[in-house]
């Protein structure tokens, strides 16, 4: 790889650089954009980012904030603005509402 012959490190994306293009992609509120965010990184501090796609997580905070403010939107919106199935959407949600539930008890 040009990477290791050049003695690169390569690091992999963060998720919420996504976050930004995919609200406005969707017309939804900068309190979903802060929202989302702060799930996004009480995620990584449990490590839910590691080996995860960063567009499905960021798609998958995007679509559960959404759930939680009462922003109307379905998987499959968020499916075509993020490029991602709904499957991954729906499975990175699901982690990352159990990482949500977990943060507020604790």
């Amino acid at each position: 790889m040009l990477c290791e012959v050049l003695n690169l490190k390569v690091e992999p994306a963060d998720p919420e650089s996504y976050v930004g293009r995919f609200v406005s992609g969707l017309g939804l509120s900068e309190e979903v954009e802060r929202r989302a965010r702060e799930l996004l990184r009480a995620g990584k501090e449990k490590n839910a980012d590691v080996g995860k796609s960063p567009v499905g997580l960021a798609a998958a905070a995007v679509y559960a904030t959404t759930l939680d403010i009462k922003e109307k939107i379905t998987q499959a919106d968020v499916s075509e603005v993020t490029d991602m199935s709904e499957v991954t959407i729906r499975n990175r949600y699901q982690e990352l509402l159990e990482i949500d539930e977990q943060a507020r008890t604790d």
